[in-house]
């Protein structure tokens, strides 16, 4: 992808009244001709898997539960309302195990 360099918006081919390709912008009249073949390659960095029920999610509210999974006896606990406001609330916990090897998620409904 290229950017015009006046606007800073994308830049798309067009081709003249001829049969001449050039990079151009939609928002201005900046015009860049094409005289050879271009590619361009970027090797794009792999983002890091996010946490979605991290332990900031849980708070540091813990409780004694024992995990079903390594047996751990505390976990962080958080209560979540499913339902939306109007209607009758429908409630359940969930929990994270505090071991950090095991870090297992459950609830109970």
């Amino acid at each position: 992808m290229l950017f015009c360099p006046t606007c800073a918006n994308m830049l798309i081919i067009s081709i003249d009244d001829g049969s001449t390709n050039h990079w151009s912008c939609q928002t201005c009249p900046y015009k860049f001709p094409i005289t050879k073949q271009m590619t361009s390659r970027t090797k794009l960095k792999r983002k890091a898997v996010d946490d979605v029920l991290g332990a900031a999610d849980f708070g540091t509210d813990e409780t004694a539960v024992s995990c079903p999974k390594c047996d751990h006896d505390r976990a962080y606990y958080r209560l979540v309302q499913i339902r939306s406001a109007d209607e009758p609330m429908t409630r359940y916990v969930s929990y994270r195990c505090t071991n950090r090897a095991c870090g297992n998620v459950w609830r109970e409904d």
